[in-house]
């Protein structure tokens, strides 16, 4: 596998299709993680382990894992609310489940229906669970901490409940500590200084990915801010689709077309070919019909000149 710089993890299947009122077909979702990975995509979320009855789009993620599971060097992701489902997510296969904890404890009420102490009950039994399987057979384990940026329930969110929860999950166990904007509130200069700041409490090999949304088309600007902040793994959604069903508001994640234009029009190695990963978003549009997709590569084309992986040099 080659060398790249930003890994680009496409969440759509999860966050995406969460949010959608449409429920693609099994068979769709199959179709279009098996594009996008041989588009160059290195690790997907394909989907959720929470009752059907909550989000009827991710009632097959089992299924879907097992599937995913089949395709070569791809990184197979998962969200988790609970012990509950970590425990299925493991038994689907997944190589890595993340939990996501709201700094907002309105939003996590909202969204997991628990408390942060609640919340942080269900990491620590996680981590002793994964602890008691054999090396060869236990995921990787992120706690994510959602609305670290602001929270459209709340308003602002203190940077030291952020620090302070970022703490605890570490001292819990888990292997890293994720930032979702998942509002859509951040601004450059915020996710600057909360990176810092986390990554002073966690050290900075705990702190590589962060989760993104374009609400108010801030989205890229914040990527780029997290990338000079030593950021590796940026979470993306094709077409833009997707935001938080229990957060009014929350809209639009980071479009992966144009993020991945951004970085390679910037010389920056992502593996993923982005004439490729259009005409993903073209198969994925035929089987969502009804719902919006979104992102200004996909609508204005590619420019003369570009190759993909950067740019032509003119002689």
């Amino acid at each position: 596998m080659t060398e790249i710089d930003v890994l680009v993890s496409e969440v759509g299947p999860r966050d995406g299709l969460q949010s959608l009122d449409t429920i693609m077909s099994t068979d769709a979702k199959k179709r279009w993680i098996k594009a996008e990975a041989a588009a160059g995509v290195r690790e997907i979320e394909v989907g959720s382990f929470v009752p059907a009855k909550l989000l009827p789009q991710m009632a097959d993620t089992g299924e879907i894992v097992k599937y995913a599971k089949t395709i070569p060097g791809l990184t197979v992701t998962a969200l988790v609310p609970n012990f509950i489902g970590a425990k299925n997510a493991i038994k689907a296969g997944v190589d890595k489940m993340c939990l996501p904890l709201s700094v907002s404890e309105t939003h996590s009420r909202a969204n997991l229906r628990k408390s942060h102490s609640e919340v942080l009950g269900e990491i620590e039994n996680i981590v002793q669970y994964i602890n008691s399987l054999e090396a060869t057979k236990r995921p990787e384990f992120a706690g994510n901490l959602a609305t670290a940026f602001g929270c459209t329930l709340e308003g602002p969110v203190a940077e030291k409940t952020v620090l302070s929860l970022a703490g605890q999950l570490m001292e819990l166990g888990c292997g890293e500590v994720g930032l979702s904007d998942t509002t859509g509130y951040a601004n450059p200069a915020q996710i600057k200084r909360l990176i810092r700041l986390v990554k002073k409490e966690v050290g900075n090999d705990r702190l590589t990915s962060i989760h993104l949304h374009n609400t108010r088309g801030l989205g890229l600007a914040n990527a780029l801010a997290a990338l000079e902040e030593g950021i590796t793994t940026l979470d993306s959604s094709l077409g833009g689709i997707g935001g938080c069903p229990f957060a009014p508001g929350a809209s639009g994640n980071i479009v992966t077309e144009d993020l991945v234009f951004m970085l390679d029009s910037m010389g920056l190695q992502t593996g993923i070919d982005l004439e490729a990963l259009i005409e993903v978003n073209r198969m994925v549009k035929q089987s969502l019909p009804k719902e919006e997709l979104y992102g200004f590569t996909v609508d204005s084309g590619l420019p003369k000149g570009y190759q993909n992986g950067g740019w032509g040099v003119a002689g």
